[in-house]
């Protein structure tokens, strides 16, 4: 499908979010394997996109907001969005106009003209703050989000770091995104090449309540096919297809929010702030990472390193550390061919250090375990789809003497997290093996010296069922293959089946002056906004003594 077949097919759209569909199925429990992109309607459904120049700034910048509209005149609302909501900025009724989607679009930028043009006050509390586009009937028609930096970096304050390039590798917006989409001559028509001039996908910045996660709510009583519930909810309703797997809306809105419920103070910047600036978390005690946190330059990882081994805390709740990339053209720019880096990757040829491809690869070599302290082809799945529905959805503690299991009461061998469905969708771990009970690290994989496992789960990287629900299932044992490709190097049958079984790991290091507390989940800040007790209390153990500076 070429440029102007999509517009034309955009301008037929009859669903919601004017998506624009590339293969069709019959239903929606077969969403899995439909393939759709968020495409602009200038005669489809009440809609106005928007996006601005940057995706982070300072108390006294200007936001440029540029803005496509099927409605002649709007309204803007900006919010800072947290435990409660605050307006900083309204408009009254302001001309818009619908701008054509220029060549693809995902990759090249909209290149639409400034629609508006707002000044930060000086006193702008930092935080994640919302584009609300209205029309004259007073209905939403769309959502933005940028951030704002702290003036002065507070040092009671956490600092969290939104997880942007995952952001945009799942952001279809305009045609592709790094999976799938409309983009010519590769698999699946995914683009190694994403702009940031582009609003984010539906649902990415904002979400009804009642929005499925990742993890369906409740494990399969029976055997069947392979459910996908988020995708069946975003199918029916128009929202982006992996609305659940990154975004604002899903991991970083609801830890900022229970944080703040919690007293906490929080900081926010993004990664392309911890990519361009080497001293981005000096002056903090604490960084914080939450949710689906997939893509880092390397950029990104030495100035977290050099932090950590100053003496600063990381706290990472967070899932998947899989696949370096690079940004380019002043950030505006991301690159990630990841299956494909070996074969089309331009810095192949001369800078395989710099491969965007799996940190674990061993032409990148640089497993992620050196930072975080776990790696992402030593998980990868849980309850996802066909990737082990039933399993338990919590994690199992080993080492309950641990300091961050204070006051929780469990023991070994407890469950915590399973009733709010923390483990999962996508989780971390090592090579390990066990000694008295215990898992202990090999050390063959990046795990740094004197790293702790204080609980773990287990995880797969291959679909398993029926034969007759194999119509159903999204990714079959592509990852388990893949990481047979990369780490063995093996496709055989025994070498595909020893790959596909992966753990999920909490585990502890000190380096350097600092120290690193990771749970490797994607799907913990969901024990969060449960209130289960186990996950709130290892949360806040981790968090007052990081915010402590103590070891």
């Amino acid at each position: 499908m070429n440029s102007t077949d999509l517009k034309n097919a955009a301008a037929r759209g009859e669903r919601p979010g004017a998506n624009v569909t590339a293969s069709q199925t019959s239903g929606p429990r077969q969403a899995a394997r439909e393939i759709w992109v968020e495409v602009p309607s200038e005669s489809g459904p009440a809609a106005a996109w928007c996006y601005s120049d940057r995706r982070s700034y300072s108390p006294g910048d200007s936001v440029r907001l540029h803005l496509s509209s099927n409605r002649a005149q709007v309204r803007l609302r900006i919010y800072r969005d947290g435990a409660v909501a605050r307006t900083l900025h309204e408009t009254d009724s302001l001309d818009a106009c619908f701008h054509p989607l220029p060549e693809r679009a995902y990759e090249q930028g909209c290149q639409w003209p400034v629609f508006v043009q707002w000044s930060i006050p000086g006193d702008a509390d930092p935080g994640g703050y919302v584009v609300e586009v209205r029309d004259s009937a007073d209905s939403v028609l769309g959502h933005h989000l940028f951030i704002i930096k702290a003036a002065r970096k507070r040092a009671d304050a956490l600092v969290l770091v939104a997880a942007t390039s995952t952001w945009a590798a799942y952001n279809d917006w305009g045609g592709a995104n790094h999976y799938f989409g409309l983009h010519p001559g590769t698999p699946r028509g995914r683009a190694p090449l994403l702009s940031a001039q582009r609003p984010w996908a539906r649902g990415q910045v904002w979400l009804p309540e009642d929005a499925p996660r990742s993890v369906n709510a409740t494990r399969q009583r029976k055997p069947g096919p392979a459910r996908y519930e988020f995708i069946e909810w975003a199918s029916l309703n128009g929202y982006a297809k992996y609305y659940a797997l990154a975004g604002w809306a899903s991991y970083e809105r609801p830890f900022v929010v229970w944080a703040e419920q919690q007293g906490y103070t929080v900081d926010i910047l993004t990664q392309d702030d911890l990519h361009q600036d080497p001293q981005a978390l000096e002056g903090y005690s604490c960084a914080v990472f939450i949710g689906h946190d997939e893509y880092w330059t390397r950029e990104m990882r030495d100035h977290v390193d050099v932090f950590v081994e100053g003496g600063g805390k990381v706290a990472r709740f967070a899932g998947n550390f899989m696949w370096q990339i690079r940004l380019e053209e002043e950030g505006q720019k991301q690159v990630a061919y990841k299956y494909d880096a070996g074969d089309l990757d331009p810095v192949a040829a001369t800078d395989l250090h710099r491969l965007s491809g799996a940190w674990e690869d061993p032409r990148v070599d640089h497993p992620g375990a050196r930072t975080f302290g776990v790696n992402a082809l030593r998980g990868i799945y849980g309850a996802f789809g066909g990737m082990a529905p039933r399993s338990p959805r919590g994690y199992t503690v080993f080492r309950p003497r641990h300091w961050a299991f204070v006051g929780t009461g469990l023991g070994y061998a407890d469950m915590f997290g399973d009733e709010a469905n923390i483990f999962g969708y996508e989780v971390d771990g090592l090579e390990y093996t066990f000694v008295d009970g215990l898992p202990e690290p090999l050390g063959t994989d990046g795990a740094p010296a004197g790293l702790q496992i204080l609980a773990m789960g287990w995880a797969t990287n291959a679909e398993h069922g029926r034969s007759e629900d194999a119509y159903s299932f999204m990714l079959g044992d592509g990852d388990a293959r893949f990481r047979a490709s990369i780490l063995a190097p093996d496709l055989s049958e025994a070498s595909v089946h020893r790959h596909s079984r992966g753990a999920g790991m909490v585990v502890h290091f000190h380096k350097g002056r600092g120290e690193v507390f990771t749970a490797a989940t994607c799907e913990w800040v969901h024990g969060l906004m449960q209130a289960d007790i186990y996950t709130v209390m290892i949360t806040k153990n981790v968090l007052d003594r990081f915010l402590r500076n103590t070891s």
